[in-house]
């Protein structure tokens, strides 16, 4: 027979420990487990090992709403960050209900039963489990493998050619020539850490990304903390961050060309008025039409302006034994190379839910509330915001999941379905984001739709309304009562 929870909540990385934080916080009545297909919890933070890793985001947003962040670096490492996680994790007895080396196959709902089957390819082989409601917290992307282009020649390089994604524990490049091929967040984090110990490193990029440095340290939110209790310095922090990043995100949307200009305005009081950042540091399209890359203490800045590193500006023609020839005719020597092209969308892990023996087709779903699929019964998924901190949206899915189960116990129903219903709903993309890694699979992607709930707000305080506080009716169809037996127990 399947293993039964209540729950089951796939993934244990920042998303899914934080859920089942509240979970047991909300709920306590529930059985739940966690399927983690690897061997370790903490998920992005446990899987990216390459030199430097860190958060793209400050700690006092990308941390839980329920515990402070405590250290003094906002702009944390990965090795943190995993602790951090792990300790969470450890402190509510969280750990205890994680099963690690299942990786989800499929999930299959079962109206009259009311229940999903999760089919995993676990240690032992094959394994079932049972649930009433899953949540999905497995993430955004591929954990197997990262984009990488299809580079000419790349056979014939001598050298050795790695990504990000799965950085090996022996590569050593202390002395060594590197290009990091991209202009993201993990090529601004790459090139200043490598470059510590390496001969050069060159940033080769097709274009330019916004990069923006910032302190590492929150002094506020230290100051705070020596005068206050430490969750109250962190609330305090936390909003701070939050109605600043929202302003600022306000200010790319209704003036996109002044806030284009303070930011190339900074990278030149960083790099000099000899620099040439029109060609290396301005992008083609305006702020936050893709994520703004941040760099901590403008460690990136520093180390171009000690010639430690440079950045190139072209295309690639192919690869060569001894490096890189560009389309310029340029060529860039290399005995490494690390491809920070980027990763490969993998929504949902890539499983596509079936319900009744109906496979949905992902593409055609639309999104209730950023974290239900229409006609989906009982399934949430986390996706965090393309503007601020993921954590920050994660928080507000879990307690929302919390909200729909309660509901659910108190009206004795088992399943609730988001549903169109008759007022017509106009599908409009996933996300309104430029980014390579969404539009190469947006067809593949659910669609949110052109009204309420369907929308997406990519605005934290309109969700802390509509998810905390909102309505748990709207565009919800409750049905399949308990049976009778049951209601008797209960």
């Amino acid at each position: 027979m399947n293993e039964h929870v209540d729950v089951i909540i796939v993934g244990a990385g920042l998303s899914g420990i934080g859920a089942a934080h509240h979970l047991q916080e909300r709920c306590p009545d529930r059985s739940y487990l966690i399927l983690e297909a690897r061997k370790a919890m903490g998920g992005t933070w446990d899987l990216f090992r390459y030199p430097g890793i860190r958060s793209d985001s400050d700690m006092h947003t990308l941390g839980y709403n329920f515990r402070p962040w405590t250290k003094a670096k906002s702009i944390a490492d990965g090795p943190s960050i995993r602790e951090y996680i792990e300790d969470t994790a450890k402190e509510g007895g969280i750990d205890r209900h994680i099963r690690y080396g299942h990786r989800v196959t499929g999930v299959e709902w079962s109206t009259p039963d009311a229940r999903w089957t999760i089919s995993t390819d676990g240690p032992d082989g094959a394994a079932h489990f049972s649930c009433n409601f899953v949540h999905m917290c497995s993430g955004y992307y591929d954990y197997d493998r990262g984009h990488t282009p299809d580079f000419s020649g790349q056979e014939s390089f001598a050298g050795r050619v790695v990504h990000p994604q799965l950085w090996p524990e022996d590569l050593d490049y202390s002395g060594k020539r590197v290009v990091v091929i991209g202009s993201g967040a993990t090529a601004v984090t790459l090139v200043p850490e490598m470059a510590k110990q390496a001969a050069s490193v060159t940033m080769l990029q097709r274009s330019p990304t916004y990069v923006v440095s910032r302190p590492g340290e929150d002094a506020l939110a230290n100051w705070l903390r020596s005068k206050l209790p430490s969750k109250a310095a962190y609330g305090m922090t936390r909003w701070k961050n939050v109605l600043m990043g929202m302003f600022f995100y306000r200010m790319t949307r209704k003036s996109p060309a002044k806030v284009k200009q303070k930011l190339l305005d900074a990278v030149r009081e960083h790099l000099g008025p000899d620099y040439d950042v029109g060609t290396h540091f301005t992008p083609r399209y305006n702020p936050w039409d893709q994520r703004l890359c941040l760099v901590p203490d403008a460690d990136l800045f520093d180390t171009i302006k000690a010639g430690r590193a440079d950045v190139v500006t072209d295309t690639i023609e192919r690869f060569t034994p001894t490096g890189i020839l560009l389309t310029s005719g340029r060529e860039l020597r290399a005995d490494i190379i690390v491809t920070a092209t980027g990763l490969e969308v993998k929504l949902l892990s890539g499983i596509s839910p079936v319900v009744d023996g109906v496979p949905i087709k992902m593409g055609s779903a639309l999104q209730y509330k950023g974290m239900m699929f229409s006609d989906v019964p009982n399934l949430a998924f986390t996706f965090g915001y393309t503007n601020a901190s993921w954590t920050l949206k994660a928080d507000l899915v879990a307690m929302y999941m919390c909200r729909l189960l309660n509901t659910m116990k108190k009206r004795g129903l088992r399943q609730a379905t988001p549903r169109i219903g008759s007022e017509e709903v106009t599908p409009e993309p996933f996300v309104d984001f430029s980014s390579g890694y969404i539009q190469r699979v947006a067809d593949q992607l659910p669609k949110q739709g052109n009204r309420k709930p369907w929308k997406l707000n990519q605005n934290y305080a309109l969700d802390v309304m509509a998810l905390r506080f909102g309505s748990v009716d709207d565009s919800m169809e409750y049905s399949n009562p308990l049976p009778a037996r049951e209601k008797v127990a209960a």
